[in-house]
């Protein structure tokens, strides 16, 4: 999937080097684990609970890659069955028609014998393997009349077509093939990834399951901090824009940029405007619809590979929600981060698409105040929180898709 991934954009990633990732609600960073006596291996062997989390870390990075790659392999597959549908009812329609020709000619041939003509030229050429081998060694054209060269063109012009569906058709069929074998193998690395997060989970004990809980709370309530902390920087870009619209009088109104009546939704003033920015209006309207679809869709749980209406994963959750809206999505992380204009976070606005990590595994929808709507994981549910929940440095851009 590397040629569908983003160049970072200047600007618009929070400072930071780390690659986090989508681990259960019980796991912490690496960090806070490293401060405990469980960093070592212990006695009996064990592993210890950092190397524990690291490892279901990576796990259920590898299986939000997998999965995306399943959703495009089911993307793909969908379209080429689709496709191969259609040729196929194509090639039979053909058929049919070829089939028609064929019996116009054979009428010609048994007209011929009726009649006690010379050589049956329109049977010979039903005989023959090749119409075009037929016509270069008999010279038959010569020797038909009118109506039955008419009838040959017909027959030789729907043959070819209807062997060229056929082997649009095959090459289809094949494409197909390969695709469903994509569709299997990203399905079994997920379920393999989710097994192995889930057996090494249920081998540690309720002390240490208690302690990375724990830890896993003092990293929401960072979070939650940063949170606010953005959440006051939009109000105060909010209100500079709305003093600096003030002094520079109506005439330069078009030229501002501020959302009316949300804190959390102004742009910064030392930022000019993009011009490929939407009006904050005709924005703030779809974004709305998109925003009340995610609100209602909280308390559903995540499945990977769902786009509703019952379970969703992360990709699908904030395609439907913008689908809600009129606005059409890519099916997956990859293709939806460059489905609109790249925004700094700090000019992040309601309904605006925040992706984590370098390979864009994860998506959230922004509702502002430094919060998201997001199907986070296996085994949770589509919730809001701080898009902050896995550290600074897992946000990798905000795009804005209408």
């Amino acid at each position: 999937m590397a040629s569908h991934r983003k160049s970072r954009t200047p600007g618009t990633r929070v400072a930071g080097i780390r690659t986090p990732a989508l681990a259960t609600a019980a796991l912490t960073s690496v960090a806070l684990l490293s401060q405990t006596a469980d960093a070592a291996p212990s006695d009996d062997g064990r592993p210890s609970l950092e190397e524990v989390e690291k490892k279901v870390d990576d796990l259920y990075r590898q299986a939000e890659s997998a999965t995306e790659k399943y959703n495009a392999a089911k993307e793909r597959t969908t379209k080429q069955r689709k496709r191969v549908d259609t040729l196929l009812d194509d090639v039979a329609e053909r058929t049919q028609t070829l089939n028609e020709a064929r019996e116009k000619l054979g009428s010609f041939a048994a007209a011929q014998y009726r009649t006690g003509a010379g050589v049956p030229d329109t049977a010979t050429f039903l005989l023959a393997d090749s119409p075009q081998d037929f016509f270069d060694r008999n010279r038959l054209m010569d020797r038909m009349t009118g109506r039955q060269k008419e009838a040959v063109d017909d027959y030789v012009t729907k043959q070819s077509e209807t062997m060229e569906k056929r082997r649009e058709a095959t090459e289809s069929l094949e494409t197909l093939t390969e695709s469903q074998s994509d569709l299997r193998t990203a399905k079994a690395t997920v379920q393999k990834k989710l097994s192995t997060a889930r057996e090494l989970m249920s081998k540690l004990t309720a002390e240490e399951k208690s302690r990375l809980a724990a830890a896993e709370e003092k990293k929401q309530e960072e979070a939650a901090r940063k949170a606010a902390e953005l959440a006051r920087q939009q109000a105060e870009q909010q209100k500079a824009a709305e003093q600096a619209q003030q002094e520079s009088g109506p005439s330069d109104t078009s030229g501002a940029s501020g959302s009316s009546g949300s804190a959390s939704t102004a742009p910064s003033t030392s930022t000019p405007p993009s011009t490929s920015t939407p009006t904050d209006s005709s924005y703030a309207a779809k974004a709305e619809k998109a925003l009340a679809f995610a609100r209602a869709q909280i308390g559903k749980p995540y499945v990977w590979g769902a786009t509703g209406p019952g379970s969703y994963d992360c990709s699908g959750l904030t395609q439907a929600a913008w689908k809600a809206a009129g606005v059409t999505l890519p099916r997956t992380t990859y293709d939806q981060v460059d489905a609109g204009t790249t925004v700094p976070l700090s000019q992040a606005q309601p309904g605006d698409l925040v992706f984590f990590y370098d390979d864009l595994t994860h998506v959230g929808l922004y509702v502002g105040n430094g919060m998201m709507i997001h199907a986070p994981k296996p085994g949770t549910y589509v919730r809001e929180e701080s898009v902050f929940y896995d550290g600074e440095s897992s946000i990798h851009s905000v795009v804005r898709p209408a």
